[in-house]
C-alpha cells in the first residue's frame, strides 16, 4: 500500500518540467509591455527638448541678423533664412515653423527701434506614419528675442 508521500520520481519531474521557463516568458513579455511606452515617451520629450533648443536659437539669430542689415525688406528676408538655417540644424524643415518681425514702433529701421523676432514651431510625433496627414503634434513651441536697432548700420 502506497501512503500519499510516496510519488515516483518520474511523477515530480514531470510536474517541475510543466512550470518551467514560463517566469522567463512572462518576464520577457512584461518588459516589453512596459518598456516601449517608456522609450517612445523619452524620445517624445527629446524631440521637445530639440525643438525648444531650435525655436530660442532661430529667434536669436533672427533678431540679430535684422537689426545688421540697414534695408528693412532685406533685413527680413536675412532674418527668415536664418531662423530656417538656426532650426533646419536642429533637424525641423521650414514648413514647420513660423517667423514674424514685429518692430516697435513700426519704423523698423530707425535707431532705437525694439525688433522682436517670434518663432513658432510645430514638433510632430516621432516616429508615427502618415503623421503629416493625420497632423498629430507632440507640441506647439513658440520663442522670441529682441534686440534694438543700433544708430548706425
Amino acid at each position: 500500500m502506497r501512503s500519499c508521500r510516496d510519488t515516483s520520481p518520474g511523477q515530480v519531474q514531470e510536474h517541475g518540467r510543466s512550470e518551467e521557463g514560463s517566469a522567463v516568458v512572462e518576464f520577457t513579455f512584461l518588459a516589453l509591455l512596459l518598456m516601449v511606452p517608456v522609450v517612445y515617451f523619452v524620445v517624445t520629450v527629446g524631440q521637445i527638448q530639440g525643438g525648444s533648443f531650435a525655436v530660442v536659437g532661430a529667434a536669436d539669430q533672427a533678431a540679430k541678423v535684422f537689426v545688421s542689415q540697414a534695408e528693412p525688406d532685406a533685413a527680413t528676408k536675412a532674418a527668415e533664412q536664418s531662423a530656417v538655417m538656426a532650426l533646419e540644424d536642429h533637424g525641423f524643415s521650414a514648413a514647420m515653423a513660423d517667423v514674424e518681425i514685429i518692430c516697435d514702433p513700426a519704423d523698423c529701421s530707425s535707431a532705437g527701434t525694439a525688433v522682436t523676432a517670434v518663432v513658432r514651431l510645430t514638433v510632430p510625433l516621432p516616429m508615427v506614419p502618415f503623421g503629416d496627414v493625420l497632423q498629430l503634434d507632440a507640441a506647439r513651441l513658440t520663442a522670441s528675442a529682441t534686440q534694438v536697432q543700433g544708430r548706425f548700420h
